[in-house]
């Protein structure tokens, strides 16, 4: 079979020759028990760079050795790009969330052996989930892979950006020591109400380490969460997310994107914040209108919006998020740390295992198999596609 593997470029100064950090902590279960992807061997080194091309996931060795062909490039958005080329007679392709290959209903149906698509990580919007459904391609990812990666960076945002950190560090930076400049808007989080939308894997782990810093605490989601859960954290419940971001002075989006989800934030819901709320937005840019935030900023009905995720990605360089004031962002960085490119890579090398032996994927991982939403897809998303206008990628560095 072919496997095309899409993944982001290799650092600027090459691959790394040594690592800050020797070993990683070993870990048996997540915590709600799940396993860890747990393939029959690697052929990588835990810690190191999997995610760029020469990373390459860790695949080659057990692919080739195994008479399949990989292929490995970052080239996948501009018209003719090596990616589409090689989509055409490809079986398996794989992406991350983090340069995200569109799989747009068109290329779905250029493809007339693509039998899988596998996400990297979690989050599948990038793939046309109707056309998946309707061209009988299942889609997998790993599920749960990178959730503690991502709420870990969720916390280091909010608390970043209600201590104004990134505006600290510059005038050190800079060589000053304005301390009044430096603590105009500069607040305690002790005492804030401090919501999140889905408390998911991700949602209800940020409420878990959020709740020592002595926080009100609240959420909303589609499921609600068992009692005891709720009063392990004293958690408010609201039925909709209008409730939710009234009072809430730091919001944490970490719902999937799908078409219930798209565009959420607007100018109207933005509206309904609570007067200087921050927003964090680690889920997908698409949730946030671009320009509604865009404009919060600027008038100061918002005062910080914080995430790593951007629509499309990478971002076009004249993307206004870039330019905004009192802006957190980072590239979507959250969940490809080297500790979670450990665990992904090797979810990855696990599911095309499965597929190859005629063995069951674990349900966590599936979000479209036989034609429907299936496992954590119908827990998760619902039908319908996100991907419109993801051909805004080709203008990045133009």
């Amino acid at each position: 079979m072919k496997i095309l593997c899409v993944l982001y470029d290799d650092p600027t100064d090459g691959m790394p020759e040594s690592y800050p950090v020797n070993t990683l902590p070993r870990l048996e279960k997540y915590p709600d028990g799940m396993s860890l992807p747990n393939p029959k061997a690697i052929d990588f080194t835990p810690g190191e760079l999997l995610g760029s091309v020469s990373g390459e996931l860790g695949l080659r060795k057990f692919l080739e050795e195994n008479g399949h062909t990989l292929v490995v490039t970052s080239d996948k958005d501009t018209k003719g790009c090596v990616a589409d080329k090689e989509l055409v007679d490809t079986d398996i392709v794989i992406s991350q969330p983090f340069w995200p290959y569109y799989l747009t209903r068109e290329r779905i149906e250029s493809a007339k052996k693509l039998k899988m698509a596998i996400t990297a990580g979690i989050g599948s919007d990038h793939v046309d989930l109707q056309a998946a459904i309707d061209n009988k391609v299942d889609v997998v990812e790993v599920t749960y892979c990178n959730s503690r990666s991502v709420s870990e960076h969720i916390v280091m945002m909010i608390l970043a950006m209600v201590r104004d950190y990134h505006n600290q560090h510059k005038i050190v930076n800079d060589g000053g020591w304005h301390i009044a400049d430096a603590v105009k808007r500069s607040y305690d989080v002790e005492g804030m109400n401090v919501g999140t939308i889905a408390a998911g894997r991700i949602g209800y782990d940020v409420l878990r380490k959020m709740y020592p810093f002595d926080v009100h605490l609240h959420y909303n989601d589609r499921h609600r969460l068992p009692i005891e859960k709720e009063k392990e954290l004293n958690l408010t419940y609201h039925e909709t997310v209008e409730s939710l971001v009234s009072v809430c002075d730091v919001i944490n989006i970490s719902c999937p994107l799908h078409s219930e989800t798209e565009n959420l934030f607007d100018e109207e819901l933005i509206s309904k914040c609570k007067k200087g709320a921050y927003v964090i937005n680690t889920a997908r840019g698409k949730i946030v209108n671009r320009e509604a935030m865009a404009a919060a900023l600027e008038s100061g009905h918002i005062s910080g919006y914080a995430g790593d995720v951007w629509f499309p990605q990478p971002a076009p360089n004249d993307h206004i998020w870039r330019k905004m004031p009192n802006h957190g962002m980072t590239p979507h960085t959250s969940g490809t740390s080297l500790s979670a490119q450990s665990r992904y890579a090797a979810g990855v090398r696990e599911i095309l295992e499965c597929f190859f032996d005629g063995n069951p994927i674990r349900n966590e991982y599936i979000i479209v198999q036989n034609g429907d939403l299936a496992g954590m897809g119908a827990h998760s998303y619902s039908k319908g596609s996100a991907t419109g206008g993801s051909e805004e990628a080709a203008n990045f560095k133009k």
